[in-house]
């Protein structure tokens, strides 16, 4: 069964919520983790394209967009917007406000929630979403620094 992990940032910075996410992806990259990152539009794509591409000074973050053309499968990590993911791919990054029909197609799902009033309602539609359907659900407060 899917488990579902629920990242709490400390504050509603939206360019911090963006470089917690690239942290993450990077995190189930190194680890050898396939990624399948879902975004609800090309704005929030190109925004996280751009960020994967630079949140690191020693190093980037190897990605494709999916709306770009065809994307190489052999990617580790993929922006979508909106595309069924191919098959394989061990972890969903679901930037999405709603949770995508496909969700338990992965073994992992991560949601990156800041404080933002509406980041938290959504969030917390998406917590109950998961739990009314008995997913495994873990919740991680990061603290400031982004741990």
């Amino acid at each position: 069964m899917t488990r579902v992990d629920f990242y709490i940032l400390p504050d509603d910075d939206e360019a911090r919520r963006q470089a917690y996410l690239c942290r993450l992806v990077d995190k189930a990259y190194r680890l050898g983790h396939r990624v399948w990152v879902h975004v609800p539009d090309a704005g929030r794509a190109a925004a996280l394209d751009e960020r994967m591409w630079t949140f690191r000074q020693d190093s980037f973050l190897p990605h494709e967009r999916l709306a770009e053309g065809d994307a190489d499968p052999a990617c580790a990590v993929i922006l979508s917007e909106g595309t069924e993911p191919d098959a394989g791919r061990e972890m969903l990054v679901n930037e999405h406000a709603e949770v995508p029909a496909f969700f338990s197609r992965f073994q992992r799902v991560a949601e990156v929630v800041n404080r933002d009033p509406e980041s938290r309602r959504q969030g917390r539609e998406r917590y109950a979403f998961y739990r009314d359907r008995g997913y495994e659900l873990h919740h991680h407060e990061v603290d400031p620094d982004g741990r």
